[in-house]
């Protein structure tokens, strides 16, 4: 039995619980979220891996990708195909596909100069993986989170948490929070720093808070190409350890000019959670 808990732990959110994304930054390559939707008619590509550490095992993720799309105004739709390794020290590893993330993000506040935009990025996860080989739950969960938003001059802060809703067996359910201050560097380079919290996974299992530092690298001086990047490590609670490296795209149509609209200026403006590994 507690083997089998062992092995659930690889599709646990951390990304987004992190994971998750977006001149302010949000989501991929953090953990901690952000309430902004890519814009209308416009479109979001990642390729990545993940990697996530606790004692006696190593879950990544490689090699993933994410898709998102901004069919309506204010909201995104979201989906992640990962493959994954389940690699504990000592016992049978296994690597195969995993659970698909689904997710539909809408901010229903706009940021103004007193006041910070909020919204919400629900995401499922659906049970395509192995669970008896320990690459998946075998259930559907989901997870619901709020997000706050503001930004002053080059520098951007968000934060939120919410529920993660595990309807397995052996686990349950658990809070998350985070909080990311980051601050443009120069026109090519972000960089930033979170605290990212998750409750009890399951019984045989502690809450862990965890310290990230990362960024994004803009290839060509715009939004069109970048390079996001991730490390940290649990400052209290489970010892655990969190990586992210990734490549993105963004593409659409011009929008026309709105003095209500403020442009997402990255990957980090808009989750993931990106899918997440490692906490089940």
């Amino acid at each position: 039995m507690m083997e089998g808990i062992k092995s659930r732990r690889l599709l646990s959110p951390l990304f987004a619980l992190f994971l998750g994304s977006t001149v302010a930054l949000a989501g991929p390559p953090f953990q901690t979220d952000d309430p902004e939707p890519i814009e209308y008619k416009h479109y979001e590509f990642y390729t990545f891996s993940l990697m996530s550490r606790l004692p006696g095992e190593t879950d990544v993720q490689i090699p993933a990708v994410e898709f998102n799309w901004g069919p309506l105004p204010n909201t995104h739709l979201h989906i992640i195909l990962p493959a994954a390794a389940f690699l504990p020290d000592h016992g049978v590893r296994a690597y195969g596909f995993v659970d698909i993330e689904l997710g539909i993000k809408y901010r229903f506040v706009q940021e103004t100069k007193h006041r910070p935009q909020i919204g919400t990025f629900t995401m499922f996860e659906i049970p395509t993986g192995n669970a008896d080989r320990g690459l998946g739950l075998g259930k559907t969960w989901y997870r619901v989170p709020l997000w706050v938003q503001k930004s002053f001059g080059p520098w951007t802060t968000y934060g939120g948490g919410g529920e993660n809703v595990v309807p397995a067996e052996g686990l349950r359910n658990y809070p998350f929070a985070g909080l990311l201050v980051q601050r443009e560097v120069n026109k090519k380079l972000t960089l930033g720093s979170e605290v990212f919290y998750h409750g009890q996974m399951s019984s045989d299992s502690r809450y862990s808070a965890l310290l990230d530092i990362g960024g994004y690298y803009k290839f060509h001086g715009n939004d069109s190409f970048q390079l996001l990047f991730c490390y940290g490590h649990s400052v209290s609670g489970e010892r655990e350890h969190y990586a992210y490296l990734g490549l993105y795209w963004t593409w659409g149509e011009k929008k026309d000019d709105k003095p209500d609209d403020k442009p997402a200026t990255s990957a980090f403006n808009r989750l993931r959670p990106r899918g997440v590994m490692g906490h089940m």
